[in-house]
């Protein structure tokens, strides 16, 4: 009688075993179950946080990008301004120096002298001789 009794203990501690071991294996299960979620989760953000620094570079590329444009085209306008300037500058430092010639030949010829042949006074286009053209500066 003593062993039914011994069999019927080991069956409870069988089945206490079995229940313990189906205990720990739903524990077991849950922390898999929250691990995998957190995991997954965490590579979800780590996906995320790499797309957005990756579109964040290429804003920047493209910014970068565009700035140069914007950058060659302020210097291609302001190389053609600044041809048409020069242009206009030797247009107006010609008339400069067209109208100082013209004084200088002016302030060359004497305004009442004789010309060495005897005709006369000199004609206001032709040179007197011996006089030195003056040195503008």
């Amino acid at each position: 009688m003593t062993i039914p009794e011994e069999i019927k203990t080991a069956k409870r501690v069988n089945s206490e075993v079995d229940r313990l071991l189906e205990q720990a294996r739903e524990e077991a299960e849950q922390i898999l179950a929250r691990a995998q979620e957190q995991a997954t989760y965490l590579i979800e953000e780590r996906e995320l946080t790499r797309q957005a620094e990756e579109m964040s570079q290429e804003i920047v590329r493209q910014a970068h990008s565009e700035a140069e444009g914007i950058r060659a085209g302020a210097d291609d306008y302001a190389a053609d301004v600044l041809s048409k300037l020069e242009v206009e500058v030797m247009r107006t430092l010609k008339s400069i120096r067209l109208g100082l010639d013209l004084l200088d030949d002016r302030r060359a010829v004497p305004a009442v002298a004789e010309d060495t042949d005897g005709e006369g006074a000199l004609d206001e286009y032709e040179e007197s001789e011996g006089e030195e053209e003056p040195i503008r500066g």
